[in-house]
């Protein structure tokens, strides 16, 4: 009852203005009722004691009390209640996107701890989780491209899959353009308002057969913006530079070397970004940024509805009125 109340509006309040003739009426009942009284004189009180007030006499005010309430809901009918219910129909539009990480063996470099790619996947993962949205999608490179996983709506097959990826999975090199040329296949006929790639390698293109800039053209052509990042520190990192049989790796500190004008050169010409990650916290700023520049489209329409509510209290106050007027010409009757 009180929540109903609570979402109870009223269209007319002037009307609430009648109410200060209820203390009008009352005073002027008191003086009508006062007036009526009669006196005589008795010499002796005595032969009145015992005697009840009848329930009657008790009640007589009663009819006035109906009165009262009646014209108080009569008001309130007149000040017309209302109750507004709203709604928004919301549609969430999201954006599709792949990620093309590089799996090289130099991934595996310790100026990331554990190391680049650990980090990387962690990062991602992260990302994943704060746009549910979107369609998103995982291609991995090395010396060749592989489609980890097509875009997808299900986030926990696609995170599912990361822990499978792992530096040296394929072969060796840094096929710079095969994996953008990947990603660009897998999202290209997307029905998406915004396509994004977001691109990540530590190196230089030295293997494949398309070329960084071809790729990035291809991307381009097909309106796919493109955030290329660099990973890895400045100066010399601690790297593998050999494999030994039991799958251990020899490591030694070598000179970080990121394509960044190439990859620079296709953030710009497909609207994308890029940006340099030298560490963790480097890298989740990253994609903070990519997140708040890739904003999922929401398009919202609200509704609203007023519904009239007096006749409830003016069926109360005709219920008084009536009920008054029964016990008035029955019970209550005087005879002259």
């Amino acid at each position: 009852m009180i929540s109903y109340f609570n979402d109870i509006q009223f269209a007319e309040k002037q009307w609430f203005w009648l109410l200060g003739v209820l203390p009008l009426m009352i005073i002027w009942y008191i003086w009508k009722f006062k007036k009526q009284e009669g006196e005589f004189n008795f010499p002796d009180f005595s032969l009145l004691k015992g005697i009840k007030t009848s329930i009657k006499a008790r009640l007589r005010h009663l009819l006035f009390v109906f009165r009262l309430f009646a014209f108080a809901f009569i008001i309130t009918a007149l000040a017309r209640p209302q109750s507004r219910s709203s709604w928004k129909n919301t549609k969430a539009e999201g954006i599709d996107i792949v990620i093309s990480m590089d799996v090289s063996l130099s991934m595996l470099a310790k100026d990331f701890k554990p190391n680049r790619i650990e980090v990387a996947k962690e990062v991602i993962l992260n990302f994943i989780d704060a746009r549910p949205n979107d369609r998103i999608g995982l291609v991995i490179f090395g010396g060749q491209a592989f489609t980890q996983c097509p875009l997808t709506t299900d986030h926990k097959v696609l995170k599912n899959m990361f822990p499978q990826v792992k530096a040296g999975i394929l072969d060796q090199g840094t096929a710079i353009g095969l994996g953008l040329a990947d990603a660009v296949a897998r999202i290209k006929d997307s029905k998406a308002k915004s396509k994004v790639i977001i691109f990540i390698s530590d190196g230089v293109n030295n293997v494949g057969e398309i070329s960084p800039l071809t790729a990035g053209e291809l991307a381009k052509t097909y309106g796919v913006r493109v955030y290329c990042i660099g990973v890895g520190s400045k100066g010399k990192a601690l790297q593998p530079v050999a494999m030994y049989a039991q799958g251990e790796y020899e490591y030694d500190y070598v000179d970080v070397d990121i394509d960044e004008k190439v990859m620079t050169q296709i953030s710009d010409m497909t609207g994308g970004k890029y940006f340099r990650a030298t560490d963790r916290e480097s890298l989740e700023n990253v994609y903070l940024e990519i997140d708040k520049m890739e904003k999922t489209i929401i398009s919202e329409k609200s509704f609203s509805n007023k519904a009239e509510h007096f006749l409830p209290f003016a069926l109360i106050a005709a219920i008084l009125l009536f009920v008054e007027f029964i016990l008035r010409f029955t019970y209550f009757r005087t005879i002259p």
